[in-house]
Order: structure tokens, then sequence, then C-alpha cells
């Protein structure tokens, strides 16, 4: 069956089983291969995505529930060479290690980011919240919600 839906703001159409995964579909139907695949059961977060708006583990998702959705991947933050101010932030900070969950952790810092209300400064107890659906185990965190709070700082000025 065909499936379609917009993937970075651009439409695609997809021919695949109802039931093939969201992440198998990006990886390897699309070639995004930003979002990863941690442990393929929705515990870790590795392949977060936007989907309308809100966060989701790809792995969990099948395509079938997709259809005419808007879906984000870490590929569509850069504009072109330029990266996104929360990319900028995570290079800055040493927010990215292994690079298993970065992916993951940039579209849920990107979610709490666009929802933040204008003026309202971000904290770290509302970031790690937010994050909270995505594990890493090389950071021990800090870095990633020292980044997000540095790209929030940076979009409010």
């Amino acid at each position: 069956m065909t499936y379609q839906l917009r993937v970075n703001g651009e439409a695609v159409e997809v021919e695949a089983p109802g039931m093939r995964r969201l992440l198998d579909v990006l990886r390897e139907d699309l070639g995004l291969t930003g979002t990863k695949e941690g442990c393929g059961e929705g515990e870790c977060g590795a392949c977060s995505v936007v989907v309308d708006g809100a966060v989701v583990d790809s792995c969990l998702v099948p395509l079938c529930q997709v259809e005419g959705a808007s879906v984000s991947t870490v590929e569509g933050l850069a504009d072109g060479e330029q990266l996104d101010v929360l990319q900028a932030a995570f290079l800055e900070t040493g927010g990215a290690q292994c690079g298993i969950c970065t992916p993951g952790m940039l579209l849920a810092g990107h979610a709490y980011l666009a929802a933040l209300p204008s003026g309202q400064e971000a904290d770290d107890e509302t970031i790690r919240e937010a994050i909270a659906g995505n594990l890493c185990r090389c950071t021990g965190y800090t870095k990633i919600v020292e980044a997000i709070a540095l790209a929030a700082d940076r979009r409010s000025t």
C-alpha cells in the first residue's frame, strides 16, 4: 500500500506494509539514518522523532498511523550547512558523546523549546522532564541539559 506523509517539510510517498515501523521507513526507505535504533521497545528514546508536534518513539509507530502526518527527524533541524541553535549548543557544551541518544535528545529538546512560551526561561527541572523519555549512558545528562538551556537563552535574545 502507498502512504503519503510530510517528512522534514517535504511530501513523500512510501510503498510499504502499513505495519512497517516508522523507524525502518525513515532509515531504510527514505535514507534518513540520523534516527537511531536503541532498544527497539520504546524504552530508550534513541529513535525519537516529532509527529504532528508530539515526540514519539518511531520504533513503536506503524507507518499506517502517520498517513498524512508531518514527521520531523534530526536531519530536518539544520538549514543546509547552518546548524540549528540547539545543535550548535550541543556541540559547544559537549552534550553529544557516543551519538546514539543524540538525535532523540535533539528532537525532544527541540520540541521542548518550540513549546516554551515566549519570555519564559528554561529551567533544569522542566528540561529534564522534557527529555525524560530519552536515555543517555555517556553524559549523565548535565551537558545535555546545559545545551538545551543555552539554546533557550539564545532563542530568547
